[in-house]
């Protein structure tokens, strides 16, 4: 189409009626049509190396007049990836919100499509900035009316005026359905569109992950917590309540459902306690409404970015992301120690596998790891697991993370279709040979046999880490423990008072009894030859299966017991990762191999990197 005939449908006049008189824009102008002058993407706001999960870009739009800076919402950049919206072109605005922050008049567009008919132009005509007329305070109405901030007009509250901000589309509605996006005479925001600037705002929205209350105590004082992770259509955040508000809605707000959630503030996200890729973050107010909707349909259940396991090894350390797999192993619930610290914390590992022909192991923990009933072979989604470079590449699933088990979503059902069809029967690769293997310093630790620990001379110049898969033959049995002071953290050595209580040096406290922690020297022997290992408490209870305080106390009330469990513990293959060091035995040096950590064999991880190996080779079954 010719520019006069272009110049002609654009809706000059448009920007003016949306920012200057809200309550009568739609009517006037229901879609505005304006002719795009610039596009440019915004810098990414995620964790490094993380894979791309919320594509932003700025356009200028110009109705002739007057142009404005406008934000696409990422529910509109379809528009952009099909290569529609272009620098010149005529597009109509289906729907958007009007802001005003510190004085720039702000355009959010949640939907639009492009005039295909109408041409690419260059810019016509010569618009100006756009400058809104200053508003005048009403201390009774909202300005634009409908009640569009979110206060109920049935509320006996009184309604407070608000710096411009509206919300509207075809129709005064302005979000994506009319259908959806109105709660009474409340127009609901998307929490896409959600800022400090913001005010006066409803969102519909779903918990798709609860908290639990923690507590904190502090010379300061002491209170307690619990967050909630909150989604509707255009995006998630993340929602806090401290105290009374902790005791006000923790109960209210449950899993699964739908709210609507008002009057709360909005502060910039804390990155390091939230997976959420948003910038912002609710905090719940005395003030802060919440009603759970009737219609729980309309929302969606989860949002998931996906990545194949296949992928992660160019997912940076520690960034987070979203996998979903087959679960093909789950190992038993075990224990570790903080050494921080010094406290335990449960946890269990599961194998995920899908069709990009690898497989990732994936920690999760405490109640989590504990209550885990899913069998293998079903599908596993998880949201908010971190990466880790600990055998290569490894998953855990964090505090803020979700899983759901056999969910209802397209992924799920072409996986469970895959693994059913064929992928029952393949072998996987693993990432654990291509990287280091939980170091930030990059160290790789390979596997070895014991010939070769003492050939290659590990520990004798440098401190080496390496893997070790053998059978315990003989573990001593003379000081196998030792008293350590109970105080969290501590595990120094204590003594023995004359008055019966045990004394810590280091805490300057006396504990009626020690908590006793493993001390172990443990022989063990491969197909090549046998290796002394030092042994902590940690790796002591994978080996004994129980405490050391408990085999303590078998000690004290039946020593005859005590050669019987260590023979059970004997003749057992563990897999090992040790770290040879050079120390000191009184005037002599020699390596001593300390184990960092043991755990037990994974028959069916075994048996497919032995099938592998037979590939390597060339050798057919």
């Amino acid at each position: 189409m010719s520019v006069a005939g272009a110049q002609q449908a654009i809706t000059q006049g448009a920007l003016d009626a949306v920012f200057n008189d809200p309550g009568n824009a739609d009517q006037r102008f229901p879609v505005p049509v304006l002719q795009c002058l610039q596009i440019k993407p915004l810098a990414a706001q995620q964790p490094a190396g993380a894979p791309a999960q919320q594509e932003r870009y700025r356009v200028v739009l110009s109705d002739i007049r007057n142009y404005v800076q406008c934000m696409l919402a990422t529910q509109a950049n379809h528009v952009i990836h099909d290569n529609q919206l272009v620098r010149g072109c005529i597009v109509r605005v289906k729907s958007y919100q009007a802001n005003a922050v510190k004085g720039k008049n702000i355009l959010i567009i949640l939907d639009l499509e492009v005039a295909s008919e109408l041409g690419t132009h260059d810019r016509i005509g010569e618009p100006a900035p756009f400058e809104a007329k200053p508003q005048t305070a009403n201390p009774t109405t909202a300005i634009g009316g409908s009640g569009f901030y979110g206060v109920k007009t049935e509320s006996s509250a009184p309604i407070k005026s608000e710096p411009m901000s509206s919300c509207m589309g075809p129709g005064g509605g302005g979000g994506t359905s009319a259908g959806s996006n109105t709660h009474g005479n409340i127009v609901i925001y998307p929490i896409e569109s959600l800022s400090p600037y913001a005010h006066k705002w409803t969102i519909k929205a779903r918990v798709t992950a609860k908290s639990d209350i923690k507590t904190w105590h502090k010379a300061s004082g002491e209170g307690k917590l619990f967050s909630v992770n909150l989604l509707d259509e255009s995006g998630e955040i993340k929602a806090t309540g401290f105290n009374e508000q902790c005791d006000a809605f923790y109960d209210l707000l449950q899993e699964g459902q739908v709210y609507y959630i008002s009057t709360c503030r909005v502060n910039l996200a804390k990155k390091q306690f939230s997976n959420l890729p948003n910038d912002y973050e609710l905090a719940f107010e005395r003030e802060t409404q919440i009603e759970k909707a009737e219609d729980q349909a309309s929302v969606p259940q989860v949002r998931f970015n996906f990545i194949n396991i296949s992928e992660l090894q160019a997912v940076d350390k520690d960034a987070t992301v979203d996998v979903i797999g087959v679960l093909k192993d789950v190992s038993e619930v075990s224990q570790i120690t903080a050494k921080s610290t010094g406290k335990f914390y449960e946890k269990r590992e599961l194998t995920l596998v899908d069709d990009s022909q690898f497989s990732v192991r994936l920690t999760i923990w405490g109640k989590t790891a504990t209550t885990f009933a899913a069998q293998p072979e079903s599908v596993v989604a998880f949201k908010g697991v971190k990466v880790s470079d600990f055998g290569g590449r490894s998953l855990s699933l964090l505090a803020s993370g979700t899983m759901a088990v056999d969910p209802d979503i397209d992924e799920a059902h072409r996986l469970k279709g895959w693994y059913d069809s064929q992928g029952r029967a393949d072998s996987f690769n693993t990432h654990n040979n291509m990287s280091s293997m939980g170091s930030a310093t990059g160290r790789q630790d390979q596997m070895k046999c014991v010939s070769q620990i003492k050939e290659e001379g590990l520990g004798m110049e440098n401190t080496d880490y390496f893997m070790l898969k053998a059978t315990i033959v003989y573990i001593r049995q003379d000081n196998f423990a030792y008293p350590a002071c109970s105080s969290e953290g501590c595990n120094k050595k204590v003594v023995e008072s004359g008055d019966g209580t045990w004394r810590c040096e280091k805490c300057d406290v006396s504990h009626p009894r020690p908590l006793y922690r493993y001390i172990m020297s443990v022989n063990v022997n491969d197909h090549t030859g046998q290796l002394w290992l030092s042994c902590f408490d940690d790796v002591g209870r994978v080996i004994m299966g129980m405490t050391a305080d408990e085999l303590m106390e078998i000690k004290d009330s039946d020593e005859d017991r005590v050669p019987a469990i260590f023979e059970a513990a004997n003749c057992t293959k563990l897999n090992f990762r040790c770290r040879a060091k050079m120390d000191m035995y009184g005037e002599n040096q020699r390596v001593r191999y300390h184990v960092m950590s043991a755990n037990q064999l994974d028959y069916k991880t075994e048996a497919l990197k032995l099938a592998d190996l037979i590939k390597q080779f060339g050798i057919s079954s």
